[in-house]
């Protein structure tokens, strides 16, 4: 009796809660609007058989015609019959819910960001300045790569690596926030001694592919290993390097005087060691000038590096169409019963 109650008839109890038939999706949605004709259809009937009704006049003395409540149940087979109506269109608009799997075969790819985080990146030929430009469009970098591990090394004077390669895109994305001038003391621009940090964390990668992408806006003056080394040292790693030189040669805004002014200095860019260095990891240097050109080189590096992520989905489409179709065939083989018992007035039909 319990295996009776847990198999059968709580199904049909549950079907009949208004948060079941929400949950549902349906195949044939359009059959449910056929549900508002049916008061139209007893109300069809109901006129024709009143007009077609034969009459017998009786008199009846007034105040004598008592009203009783039992009156009422000779509608009781309409509704029945209305329902198990109801329930049959339900059946026919075919309720179902669908539980779709995804699952990823496939290898991502390891890239390490290697941001410049010197005084120079204040420098305001990007706006707002060189950093926060590259920091927002190395967000919406992490935001367009899926199933990649993604790490985070800074730099000034010394690098650190600041974020572990991760799939973890929500870190990366607080990291990223959190990048700001001066956060490393000891000033100036330490390119080799990022490479080395990014070689030390990438060496132990099994990934099939590792990526460097350097974002700096000087040239080498820190640290005590020299870029080109360390450049080859990754490749033999196997790390690919993408260099990114940031901002324009000559005289720059930077701030205001005492006046309130713009005030300018002037910057240049290493550009042939930014190009070595991109030549001996087998990668490519880019160089942006301003807001929309960085977005482009990071669209481009995001076109290259492709992770082969294929995505298998799988569907599994279950029907409860037999649960109404049960409630339409029992009201109706009760309805076929009250026809033939004193509910049911032989001059109504």
């Amino acid at each position: 009796m319990n295996q009776l109650w847990q198999r059968f008839l709580v199904p049909m109890v549950d079907g009949l809660r208004y948060a079941t038939l929400t949950s549902y999706s349906w195949q044939q949605p359009r059959l449910l609007l056929l549900i508002a004709l049916i008061p139209v259809l007893f109300l069809v009937r109901w006129l024709l058989i009143h007009r077609r009704r034969p009459r017998l006049g009786v008199a009846f003395v007034a105040g004598e015609l008592r009203h009783d409540w039992s009156a009422g149940l000779r509608f009781v087979p309409d509704i029945v019959l209305g329902l198990s109506l109801a329930f049959g269109i339900v059946a026919l608009a075919r309720p179902q819910r669908t539980d779709e799997r995804v699952v990823q075969t496939g290898q991502g790819i390891d890239i390490l960001l290697l941001v410049d985080v010197s005084s120079s990146m204040e420098l305001q030929d990007l706006r707002p300045n060189r950093l926060e430009a590259a920091k927002r469009v190395a967000r919406e970098f992490v935001d367009g790569r899926s199933g990649d591990r993604i790490g985070l090394v800074v730099f000034a004077g010394d690098a650190y690596s600041l974020a572990p390669l991760t799939t973890d895109y929500e870190l990366l994305r607080e990291n990223l926030q959190g990048l700001k001038l001066g956060m490393i003391a000891n000033d100036g621009t330490a390119i080799g001694t990022a490479l080395g940090v990014a070689t030390n964390r990438l060496r132990d990668s099994r990934s099939r592919t590792k990526v460097c992408i350097l974002i700096s806006d000087g040239e080498n003056t820190a640290g005590s290993l020299d870029p080109l080394t360390a450049a080859q040292l990754a490749h033999v790693y196997g790390v690919k390097i993408y260099t990114i030189g940031l901002g324009k040669d000559g005289f720059v805004p930077y701030g205001q005087d005492a006046n309130g002014r713009p005030r300018f200095v002037e910057t240049q860019l290493d550009e042939t060691t930014m190009r070595q260095l991109a030549q001996a990891g087998e990668g490519q240097f880019f160089r942006a000038t301003d807001n929309g050109a960085l977005r482009g080189v990071f669209r481009r590096i995001d076109e290259y590096e492709k992770s082969e992520i294929k995505q298998t989905r799988y569907r599994n489409t279950k029907d409860y169409y037999r649960i109404y179709l049960f409630w339409s065939v029992g009201l109706w083989l009760l309805w076929l019963g009250l026809k033939n018992t004193f509910l049911t007035n032989s001059l109504e039909d």
